[in-house]
């Protein structure tokens, strides 16, 4: 039941809202207040929890909404957070990352503290960095400035000082021609150069508002009076910069909902500490939930997962919620081939004998630990005839046919055009060759063809009584966060790119010594984390998870080994022989 609240919008029954989560779920959406620690494993439900969450302590009248603050890393994962908590009743509520929450403050308070306006941000580091060392005599090619960024970059995200950096880099390896005392010199020059010209980088949105809210009183007063109950989602990834302006903006208050998953960490290289995550639970009065039904994955990839992070320090263990639709069909399955290319042509036959059995190209991802591996993949898929996007093509919202459509649809609020949002949409995209039948085969009319069927899915789904005008407006939303609607494409992605998405069917390949884990992964930590990375991609798949690795990178001499995790799968892994290929081999790698 929905009733209107004061300000006259509809407001949510409270229990209703609470009806729709599972025992576990509830036990973190009904815990409002102080200190709470929600451990959710993957696929347990963790958005849903979260929003829930809000919109329940709202709707029983313990938020109010103008002080509540949401925080996440992506501006895709906060434009989520705001639209799924408009859909249960809680708009308007602060969905922010870390670095536009502090953006948003440091430009409110920087005019009354400096009597003028905040300085420029700065887009890239690279420019600056290269006119440091250029000062300094050093030369230092393009990739060793690259390098040289990114340490600067985690000096400021870890909160060091520089003699304390410098302590750390030890151990570090150094950009091409520097050595530590070097890097250190250069962060100094880079920093006074920045100064001058006044601009601040990334980093120093939230070390300059961390600053201000801990130096001036009528600051942290002012914002704490503004924002009192904070939720933080993916907390294993927070850095100690992050977490220095999280206890910046609590000051005395306790409200703070942390959620995240320490087998999910896989930013350390960048700063991120699960440490924060992990030891939550100790603070004063904190309470810990923790979510382990598993909704996405069918019960051998879910086995496959636990199997992968037994022992580990914070690792959850999942119960799978869903069955195999076919038992006969293994959930999980390990391959072999002679070498990539043998391996790209086995995956691509393998994809397009999924879609032939009637699984749709979006429903389907190919994950790899670099880049550097995507090419042989995409020929391989040409080839092949399957449709495939990656994170490196346009953007969604970039593509001409898109950015037309958009515009059509832009004329149509204007003309004050009043019809149902799904006509609306389908006759504008009508007027640019859409039909509703998908043409025959790959190429350039497929493509156009899918790009506009995404956009009439997401009209389809939108809620009941969207209007036009609210719809474009989400659209443009959507663009700016990066939040792109599915494609009728095969993904290609990273593993650290794939974090937070799921697909029916994934396959990963390349899960060999020297690639996962990575070679440079060379201490115990390092691996680990590479541990952590595996297991993030298996746990994107939904129903079906194939594994490969090719023996040498070319037909030469040369064996690779197989990834030393592959071996603590367990009796979930089921090898078969490879699809479609004549050189390809399938060795037994299950285990039980």
């Amino acid at each position: 039941m929905i009733d209107a609240g004061p300000t006259g919008l509809a407001v949510p029954d409270p229990e209703a809202l609470l009806d729709a989560l599972d025992e576990q779920q509830r036990a973190a959406a009904e815990a409002l207040t102080g200190s709470v620690c929600v451990l959710a494993g993957a696929g347990t439900g963790k958005t849903r929890t979260i929003t829930h969450r809000i919109a329940y302590g709202v709707a029983s009248g313990v938020y109010p909404p103008k002080r509540v603050m949401a925080l996440t890393f992506t501006t895709r994962a906060a434009a989520e957070l705001r639209a799924r908590l408009a859909s249960l009743g809680a708009p308007g509520i602060a969905a922010r990352t870390f670095h536009s929450a502090a953006l948003a403050q440091l430009n409110h308070f920087w005019p009354q503290l400096m009597g003028s306006p905040a300085p420029s941000l700065l887009d890239s580091k690279a420019r600056l960095v290269a006119r440091a060392a250029e000062g300094l005599r050093m030369r230092l090619g393009t990739a060793a400035l690259k390098d040289a960024a990114a340490e600067i970059e985690y000096r400021k995200t870890a909160a060091m000082g520089y003699e304390r950096y410098a302590a750390v880099a030890l151990d570090r390896p150094m950009p091409e021609g520097l050595d530590v005392d070097a890097m250190v010199t250069l962060q100094e020059r880079y920093e006074t150069i920045k100064d001058e010209q006044r601009m601040l980088d990334f980093e120093d949105v939230l070390l300059a508002t961390t600053g201000m809210i801990e130096s001036e009183p009528e600051v942290a007063n002012e914002v704490r009076e503004q924002y009192r109950f904070f939720t933080v989602d993916e907390y294993q990834d927070v850095s100690p910069a992050q977490q220095h302006l999280l206890e910046a903006w609590l000051g005395d208050h306790t409200d703070v909902c942390v959620v995240g998953d320490a087998s999910q960490t896989i930013y350390s290289f960048a700063g991120a500490q699960n440490e924060y995550l992990l030891r939550f639970g100790e603070r004063p009065g904190a309470s810990v939930v923790r979510l382990e039904h598993n909704y996405r994955s069918v019960d051998g990839v879910v086995k496959a997962a636990n199997a992968l992070m037994t022992g580990r320090r914070g690792a959850l263990t999942l119960t799978a919620v869903r069955r195999a639709a076919d038992p006969r069909e293994p959930a999980l399955a390990v391959r072999d081939y002679a070498d990539d290319a043998d391996e790209a042509a086995g995956v691509a036959q393998a994809v397009a004998a999924q879609i032939a059995g009637g699984t749709p190209p979006a429903d389907i991802a190919v994950l790899v630990r670099i880049n550097a591996q995507a090419a042989v993949l995409e020929q391989a898929f040409a080839a092949a005839g399957v449709p495939v996007t990656t994170g490196r093509a346009t953007r969604y919202f970039e593509q001409p046919i898109v950015r037309k459509a958009v515009e059509l649809l832009r004329a149509a609020v204007l003309a004050r055009l009043e019809e149902p949002l799904v006509k609306s949409v389908s006759d504008a995209l009508r007027q640019l060759g859409h039909t509703h039948h998908a043409p025959q085969g790959p190429g350039e009319q497929r493509t156009r063809w899918e790009l506009l069927d995404a956009l009439g899915t997401l009209a389809e789904q939108a809620p009941a009584g969207t209007t036009l005008p609210a719809f474009v407006a989400e659209l443009a939303e959507r663009a700016a966060a990066q939040h792109e609607p599915p494609v009728g494409a095969v993904s290609v992605l990273t593993l650290h790119a794939a974090k937070g998405l799921e697909w029916p069917v994934v396959f990963m390949v390349g899960v060999s010594e020297g690639l996962l884990p990575i070679s440079y992964a060379t201490t115990q930590a390092e691996v680990e984390e590479e541990r952590r990375l595996l297991y993030v991609g298996v746990t994107r798949a939904k129903d079906r998870l194939r594994l490969s690795w090719a023996r040498s990178a070319a037909p030469r001499p040369g064996e690779r080994r197989p990834s030393r995790f592959l071996a603590e799968l367990g009796p979930s892994v089921q090898v078969r022989p490879p699809v479609g290929t004549s050189t390809a081999r399938a060795r037994v790698a299950a285990r039980g």
